[in-house]
């Protein structure tokens, strides 16, 4: 049973393996087609950002996207002046672009990096080595972003259990107060019936005085 398990976890890591191989395509940024690393992973785009701003923060740069209503280019997120061995022996703009592979694969994420060094793209900064040290660098991605996927799904489920945990002490607090109501109003149904008992006798003490009253009326 355990080499199943074992085999079974040996194919899923081979076929993500499979799925994430980096190759080389052209993306519009700033207003002009850029030559672009492309790969695909099976993974949502929240993970795949988490795990590229986690990796770029460790060695110690912090992008910066694209924003704004009428930006063309908003989306991307740009490392300026990054120095990563793994692809280069010199600092580079990084820009970079997640997004879905479809509308209908939201579990699936398609990746452009642009490698820059002033406008030029990594047609003139990188050479042939280079080119296939970015895409080794692509490819061997999948484990990071498989735990930033991890922890997005960790915290999912201690969000999940955080709302839980308020919902059932909320209805805790309810059932506490109308417990609380319900015994007030038990206490007023009891004093009410009280009354009611010393309302009625008083009512036959009226009456009896009364009879008596009439009774010593002259014929």
């Amino acid at each position: 049973m355990k080499h199943i398990i074992l085999s079974i976890l040996s194919l899923i890591i081979f076929i993500n393996f499979l799925a994430a191989q980096a190759y080389e395509g052209t993306i519009e940024y700033n207003k002009k087609k850029r030559n672009a690393f492309v790969i695909e992973y099976p993974y949502p785009p929240e993970a795949v950002e988490k795990a590229i701003d986690q990796k770029m923060e460790k060695l110690g740069y912090r992008g910066k996207e694209e924003r704004g209503l009428f930006n063309g280019d908003k989306g991307f997120k740009v490392y300026s002046h990054a120095y990563l061995p793994d692809i280069s022996d010199e600092a580079l703009d990084y820009v970079i672009k997640v997004e879905k592979k479809s509308k209908r694969k939201d579990e699936e994420s398609v990746m452009y990096m642009i490698t820059m060094k002033g406008d030029a793209d990594q047609a003139t900064v990188l050479d042939t080595a280079g080119n296939g040290k970015a895409k080794a660098f692509l490819n061997n991605f999948n484990p990071d972003i498989e735990a930033a996927y991890l922890d997005l799904k960790i915290k999912d489920q201690e969000d999940g259990l955080a709302k839980a945990e308020k919902k059932l002490k909320k209805l805790q607090d309810d059932q506490a107060d109308m417990e609380s109501k319900l015994k007030k109003l038990q206490n007023n149904i009891k004093d009410n019936a009280k009354e009611q008992e010393d309302a009625a006798k008083e009512i036959e003490n009226q009456k009896q005085v009364l009879e008596n009253l009439r009774g010593k009326r002259k014929s």
